[in-house]
């Protein structure tokens, strides 16, 4: 599978939540049986520079955290 061929994957897995990078690519495992081959932080880095997600360093939670709203490009890519 292709990156763009996961956004509508990464869409559903972050739901309304504002999950870690961890917490994504498990949910994507148990929804999907997905595991990104490559390193899911740069497909999310990816949608986040194109305005498909949103992602911001968390000091709390240990790294990035990655949400979707109403801000962002819904994109069928």
């Amino acid at each position: 599978m292709t990156g763009d061929g996961l956004l509508p994957m990464i869409r559903e897995s972050l739901g309304d939540d504002r999950l870690t990078t961890k917490e994504a690519s498990d949910r994507l495992d148990h929804l999907f049986g997905y595991r990104c081959p490559d390193d899911l932080a740069k497909t999310l880095t990816k949608y986040r520079r194109s305005g498909h997600i949103r992602g911001e360093i968390s000091m709390e939670r240990g790294g990035w955290i990655w949400w979707i709203d109403e801000g962002c490009t819904p994109g069928e890519e």
